[in-house]
Order: C-alpha cells, then structure tokens, then sequence
C-alpha cells in the first residue's frame, strides 16, 4: 500500500508542478521560513491525514507537522487539523495537492458515515464499488473505510463478479459459471465468485447452478429482496444493489442482507470545504 501511495503521490506532484512552481518561485525567497494551518469550513468527517503526512515527507523531509486531529473524528468549521513549519516555497507548492486529497477523502469518509449511521442496529455492511476516480481508487477506498464503510473488491483482479453483460455474452448464469469454473481450475486460482441476478428467474436458475460465493439482487425493491432472501435460505452471502438512496437504504437493511453495495459513495460526492491558510511565525 505504501509503494502504491508514493506513486500516486509522485505522479500528481508531476501533474501539479510540471517544471516548477513558477508563482512560488517568483516572489518567494528560498530560504524564506512560513508556517501554516489547516482549517476546517464544513462539518463532516476528516479524512486523508496519512496522505498529507506522506506528500510532505516526499516533497521536504525538513517541514515540521503537528497534528491535532486524526482520520475518522467528527470535524467541525474553525478546527485546525495540523499546523505545518518550514520553507514557505515547499508549503505553498504542496498545498492544493495536501487539500485536493484530504476535501476528497473527507467528503467520501463522511458520505458513508451518514449511510452507514442510516443502517445502524442492522446486521447489514455498506459496501463501495468500482466507480471511482481512476488512478487513485486506493485512496478512495481508503476513504470509505474511514467512513465506517467496507471495501467491495479493488479491481477486477482480485474476485470473480459475473454481471448481467458477462452473464448475456455467456448465454446465461449456467454457461457462465461452467466457463467460470473452468477456467480457475485450468488457472490455478482461488478466487470468490459472485453472481448478478436481475429478477426472480435469473434468482432461480443461479440457485439450481450453485459454485459461487454470493449474489447480487440488482434492482430488487425491498419486498422482493425480502421473498428473494426467503428462496436462498442463508446458502449464499447476500448483496442488495441498483438504485438504493439514503431515503430507501434502511428498509433494504431491515431485510436481513448482508451487504448493500452503494456506488455513490465515491462517484457522486461533494467534497468537503478545508483550507490552509498562512500565519505569523
């Protein structure tokens, strides 16, 4: 993760300082000396502290950073997160890259929160999906589970999701788990597998096939959910998903699934207000 972390880092310092920063560098002296605090605008959940602590150890070993917050904790407009000390240029280069990450971050930390504080007392696990923003899902998932929230699978490499496309150009949930078998045992691969349904039919051809870990009930109302849960009888992990919103979210958890996969966890949120602001030293 570390490994994975620094390259995103190092890419986006890339992106965002090309070959130089040319405003920092026209009007601010080398050795000049600046110190700096972050500051919260919006109530929410803080999210991304680890990632700013690795930008500015990449960036300039030599910045002091103390940190009065930590990732998870309820924030609030007027908090300082962290204070940070040294070359005013490093300060100011880092800074949109620092705010970028942690008001992402945090925005998604605290979209779960509220979704997973909707289904609190149920035995149920908000899941994130594949809907992320490319190059830095990691940190985006990260976020999640900041947020209270669990991780669905992290690319397409480490679980075997069959959806309705793969299950069409298949011919069907029994050809595609055949193929799906065969191909880990010829493969070597142990990988969990999971199946998309779209109505009771594809329910019940995928319970008379078998061999997989879970299914999807995609786009099930929660009525259906329920007499769907009743068929499979606990023999399958159970995954609610398509359409569900924080007005509907709880009466899908108050039907027993394990899990409710929500794709606007990271593809449809508003990150939170945070600045850095200079101060005297």
């Amino acid at each position: 993760m570390q490994q994975e972390l620094q390259k995103i880092i190092i890419n986006a310092l890339r992106e965002d300082i090309g070959d130089g920063d040319h405003s920092t560098l026209a009007c601010v002296e080398p050795n000049a000396k600046g110190k700096a605090q972050l500051l919260v605008k919006e109530n929410g959940i803080l999210a991304g502290l680890d990632v700013a602590k690795a930008i500015y150890e990449i960036y300039d070993p030599q910045l002091r950073v103390n940190y009065f917050m930590k990732d998870g904790d309820l924030i609030q407009p007027g908090d300082i997160v962290l204070t940070v000390e040294g070359s005013s240029q490093s300060i100011l280069s880092t800074e949109r890259l620092v705010l970028n990450f942690m008001q992402r971050m945090s925005g998604i930390a605290t979209q779960t929160r509220e979704l997973v504080d909707l289904i609190e007392g149920t035995n149920t696990k908000l899941l994130d999906t594949r809907k992320t923003t490319p190059g830095v899902r990691l940190l985006e998932k990260w976020a999640v589970k900041i947020g209270g929230g669990h991780n669905h699978r992290i690319g397409l490499y480490d679980m075997i999701m069959l959806k309705d496309n793969h299950i069409d150009y298949a011919g069907g949930i029994r050809e595609a788990m055949r193929k799906t078998l065969q191909y880990l045992n010829e493969n070597q691969k142990d990988l969990k597998i999971e199946v998309e349904v779209r109505d009771f039919n594809e329910l019940q051809e995928a319970l008379e096939v078998g061999g997989f870990h879970r299914i999807m009930l995609d786009n099930f109302t929660p009525s259906e959910l329920s007499e769907a849960l009743k068929l499979i009888d606990n023999k399958f992990e159970t995954e609610a998903s398509g359409g569900i919103t924080p007005e509907t979210i709880r009466s899908y958890a108050e039907t027993g699934v394990d899990y409710i996969s929500v794709g606007m966890l990271t593809h449809a949120i508003k990150s939170l207000d945070l600045s850095l602001k200079a101060v005297p030293l």
